[in-house]
């Protein structure tokens, strides 16, 4: 396996697509339950837990693009293979292989519950299923620069959602934020981890990092993505707690789409109908970033064309979708590839990073050494 990737220019994306990009695999399903669940953990100090997190993921994609600086142009796939050779390396990127391709079941699994719970009931997940994955694959087989392209229309044609959230502060009492600091730190701490586990999308750039063409801007646009991506998480946690009465945010399982439904427009009753519509355009994005990387792991790991692995990951999902069966099932499956994701997010690439740092300086050493001798 190369190390380094060299892609014709043609494939290369300007650095400041990386906002579009870092933004729209953060923001998907897990946005809509988040502040639930932060809620439970860190109560009305909820928001600063998201904050803090999003100064968390900062301080590792640092440590990602230090990392990823050490060489001319590799992906983790690649830094795998230099650092522990080629049957460690390759055991490595098969477990970042799989859960990539888990994440992206995960995401269209957790749409697919929504659709159900909002809008039909009684629609079958294979079907829908089948529609977001052929949608991932078409994209996907474009290429990363129409992948980006998806992403970069998902901000665009989604933004205005984020103005909706203007119905529900009407309502709110912002009474409920205070008094501010009054939880302890234990539980401002969990907070942080349930808010990283909706925030993961970030890792996605240790992947496309060789396909951007201004290298040194990486990590202040791929930074600047994540700060918007914290900025609307945390406005959105805010305007939950001040929405919701004391208890009854904690109950609620989306409480971004039961604010929606609040909202009311001429000839429209049911305007929650209409965003979990477009949340299709939120997870789109999303879908694509994890295939193409697992995709992307398949062929730099069997020597095989990408577009074999697109659909050998993508016919796996499937197949694996009709044994989810209940609510429970799908929950399980979610908290464990959360977990596995924080470690392999968050943990994994500082640890990594250092590794690399500390060889890269001793193998630097060594050469001074035989240059001299």
């Amino acid at each position: 396996m190369k190390v380094n990737l060299h892609p014709r220019e043609g494939l290369l994306i300007n650095a400041f697509l990386l906002i579009f990009f870092i933004h729209k695999a953060q923001t998907g399903v897990g946005i809509v339950g988040l502040p639930r669940i932060v809620y439970l953990e860190a109560k009305h100090d909820a928001w600063i837990s998201v904050l803090l997190s999003g100064v968390l993921i900062s301080v590792v994609i640092w440590f990602m693009v230090l990392m990823l600086k050490q060489y001319d142009s590799a992906d983790l796939y690649g830094i795998h293979a230099d650092i522990f050779g080629k049957w460690l390396g390759s055991l490595l990127n098969i477990i970042y292989m799989i859960y990539l391709s888990a994440c992206f079941f995960m995401i269209f699994m957790n749409y697919i519950e929504i659709v159900q719970v909002w809008i039909f009931p009684n629609f079958p997940t294979w079907q829908l299923s089948l529609v977001l994955i052929l949608l991932a694959i078409y994209a996907v087989q474009g290429g990363i620069r129409i992948i980006v392209g998806v992403a970069f229309l998902a901000v665009v044609g989604t933004v205005w959602l984020i103005f909706i959230l203007l119905v529900p502060v009407k309502y709110a009492d912002a009474t409920h934020l205070f008094p501010i600091f009054n939880t302890d730190l234990k539980h401002i701490v969990k907070g942080i981890y349930g808010t990283s586990l909706s925030l993961m999308g970030f890792e996605l750039l240790m992947f496309i990092y060789p396909f951007v063409k201004e290298k040194k801007k990486a990590f202040l646009f791929a930074t600047i993505g994540n700060i918007y991506t914290t900025i609307i998480f945390t406005l959105i946690t805010m305007v939950s707690i001040t929405f919701f009465a004391e208890d009854s945010l904690g109950r609620t399982i989306w409480p971004v789409f039961s604010m929606f439904k609040i909202v009311r427009l001429p000839n429209l009753e049911r305007f929650e109908f209409i965003a979990v519509s477009f949340w299709m355009l939120i997870i789109l994005p999303n879908l694509c970033a994890y295939l193409w990387a697992a995709s992307k792991g398949f062929s730099r790991i069997m020597n095989k064309k990408q577009k074999h692995g697109v659909w050998v990951i993508a016919v796996l999902a499937f197949g694996v979708s009709f044994f989810i069966q209940t609510r429970y099932q799908m929950n399980l499956v979610t908290d464990y590839i959360a977990k596995i994701g924080f470690i392999l997010s968050f943990c994994y690439p500082v640890l990594l990073s250092v590794i690399v740092l500390v060889k890269k300086r001793f193998t630097r050493r060594k050469k001074v050494n035989v240059q001299r001798s």
